[in-house]
């Protein structure tokens, strides 16, 4: 089935729409004219040639696209084609042969089982669809002048102000610049509880404003936005062939002579027209070549409901297999960001006035550790600056109403308070705060690790993962730390972009198969050494996500365990598809040789070949069940 790109509000589209519409018509004109004929045979028995010349008729109507499709496949050579072909050389013998009756019914029901094959993505295609539905919205656009205007969500660009009201999708993803909500992300992250939002967070374009209002600056839109890149890819991983699917592609013309040598066998032995036409149409292979697609097509409709967006059957396929994982730190098993971990204040001071003073000095600058600052203590409690100054990788001074504050490194608060205490050993940034000579405290920030991490490594070694490496450009020590939160034993640290390659590399050659996980520019090498390379969506780097096979949009890491799990329950779906594909084709393929199917055996034969198709396709779209709801 040819895969387009879908308008917003169409299930199918409008190629696939007049294709199957053209079949249907064909298929009712033809059934109307066989039905027709029958009954003149039934009601005037004496009267052949009339009832011929309307089972003839009907044979034509039906035989034009089968035939057109054979020689099409003839000089595009493909496993849909293989079928065509094959019912095509039936529909012949049956001419030849003088069974108009065969010559009817047997393209009819190909033709009611192609449009059955046609319907058979299994969701996919209604899954991509529901999904652009979301990139298409209203938006409240903010002027400068603080004016709202109702426009077409596709019409923002970067830097407009939307407001976004209870009940709102979200028009694009953005930034929260004022208000707070409960939104719900389900849609784009698979994540089924709400995710509290407040000023400063990032948001993405498709979530639902569950209550409040908010005020948000745009970040992306289009194809360049998370809801736009999910789309993409969805839309190339649905088209990409599975790997058995392009192994039987490889031997479809060996497979076309052996059916004819069984054919020809069968004619010299028996001597009988419908035992052959019969082997003909058994020997379509749709069950077997539907059984990949079908399966890995369901997986990977299921996987982006879940936040999982895969970029091919090959990975889903290859997830099944691994045994190892090796995964960086900072964005990965942590958020990326700083975080104040600890405040320590002097006796006699307020941790509350600390932080207030922190929070508005760190406001004046871009440093992480100033942007990690702000919102540790209410705007409204911020004493207000006059006279800033930026000290060059130290820290901020300013003067307030209290007298001169300064917030920085030891080396900057030196300068300004002389009675100064010890440094605390910390595994993270330490600034202090100095107001008017006077030391107020130290606060220490820190990368936090993620709270699911742990969990997730653990279920990754219940799955056979036991093979677990921590690979970071971080310090030992802050490395190790991290490591035995997680139960992860082996520590790489300090490593370069091709330290990591090398590593991953070395992993391989000892037998072991990882999923490399990763977030940065730095580890774009490593995803693509790895046997499948599963990219943080959230907050990870563009090359990143473009060098992964997997991309997590909601960054949980839990759904590490989902992947592998979905994985596997695709591969032993697949392998009873492959069971029923080749063994029922077997069985028919036996029994029209030997001439068991009766006298109208072609028919027979291509009843019980779209029985076959549609079994295949029920045991695939049981897949469409798989749920993993995460507390």
């Amino acid at each position: 089935m040819t895969t387009t790109t879908l308008n917003p509000g169409d299930s199918l589209t409008r190629q696939e729409r007049r294709h199957i519409t053209r079949q249907l018509v064909l298929a009712l004109i033809a059934s109307g004219a066989l039905i027709l004929g029958l009954l003149w045979r039934w009601l005037a028995p004496a009267q052949v040639a009339v009832a011929d010349i309307l089972l003839g008729f009907a044979s034509l109507v039906v035989a034009v696209p089968v035939l057109r499709h054979a020689i099409h496949s003839l000089r595009h050579p493909s496993l849909h084609g293989l079928t065509d072909q094959l019912i095509a050389l039936a529909l012949l013998g049956a001419w030849a042969s003088g069974d108009l009756l065969t010559a009817a019914l047997l393209p009819l029901i190909m033709i009611i089982g192609h449009i059955l094959e046609e319907r058979s993505v299994i969701g996919s295609q209604e899954a991509i669809e529901a999904l652009s539905k979301l990139t298409r919205s209203r938006a409240r656009r903010v002027d400068a002048d603080g004016n709202l205007h109702d426009i077409d969500n596709q019409d923002l660009v970067a830097g407009d102000i939307v407001e976004v009201r209870a009940g709102d999708h979200i028009p694009a993803d953005g930034r929260i610049l004022d208000g707070k909500a409960s939104l719900d992300t389900a849609p784009i992250t698979g994540e089924s509880i709400p995710q509290e939002v407040q000023p400063g967070m990032e948001v993405y374009g498709g979530a639902i404003n569950l209550d409040g209002r908010l005020r948000i600056e745009v970040t992306q839109t289009g194809d360049s936005s998370t809801l736009g890149k999910v789309i993409a890819l969805m839309q190339s991983a649905e088209q990409a062939s599975p790997p058995i699917t392009r192994m039987l592609e490889r031997h479809a013309a060996s497979y076309l002579l052996l059916v004819l040598m069984i054919a020809a066998s069968t004619w010299f032995l028996t001597q009988n027209a419908q035992a052959v036409l019969a082997v003909l149409v058994a020997a379509c292979p749709c069950a077997l070549v539907l059984s990949a697609p079908a399966t890995s097509i369901a997986g990977l409709t299921v996987a982006a409901r879940h936040g999982i967006l895969i970029r091919g059957a090959a990975f889903l396929e290859a997830l099944a297999e691994l045994n190892a994982v090796v995964v960086d730190k900072t964005g990965t098993l942590t958020h990326g960001k700083l975080q104040l971990q600890a405040v320590i204040e002097q006796e006699g001071e307020s941790a509350e006035r600390l932080r207030a003073f922190a929070a508005s000095l760190g406001s004046t600058s871009n440093h992480p550790v100033s942007r990690a600052l702000v919102t540790i203590a209410p705007q409204i409690g911020w004493p207000t600056l006059d006279n800033v100054r930026e000290h060059q990788g130290l820290g901020v001074s300013a003067h307030t109403p209290a007298g001169e504050a300064v917030l920085g490194r030891r080396e900057l608060l030196e300068k300004y308070s002389r009675d100064l205490p010890a440094e605390p050993d910390h595994d993270g940034p330490v600034v202090g705060l100095v107001l008017n000579s006077r030391f107020l405290g130290w606060l220490l920030l820190a990368d936090s690790l993620r709270p699911e991490a742990a969990q997730a490594m653990s279920e990754l070694r219940e799955l056979g993962l036991n093979r677990q490496v921590l690979l970071t450009g971080d310090r030992q020590e802050v490395a190790r730390h991290i490591a035995q939160h997680v139960g992860i034993a082996d520590v790489i640290a300090g490593a370069l972009p091709a330290d990591k390659l090398h590593h991953v590399k070395v992993q391989i050659d000892h037998g072991f198969r990882p999923m490399v996980i990763g977030d940065g520019i730095n580890d774009s090498l490593a995803l693509k050494a790895g046997v499948v390379g599963v990219a943080m969506g959230a907050g990870g780097s563009d090359i990143a996500m473009s060098s992964a096979d997997i991309v997590l949009i909601g960054s949980d890491l839990r759904r590490l365990g989902t992947c592998v799990r979905l994985s596997r329950r695709c591969r032993r779906t697949l392998q009873v598809n492959v069971v029923i594909g080749l063994g029922w084709t077997v069985v028919i393929v036996v029994a029209a040789a030997l001439g068991w199917l009766g006298a109208s055996g072609a028919v027979i034969a291509a009843i019980l070949h779209n029985l076959s198709t549609l079994l295949v396709l029920g045991n695939a779209g049981r897949l469409l069940r798989f749920e993993e709801k995460l507390s």
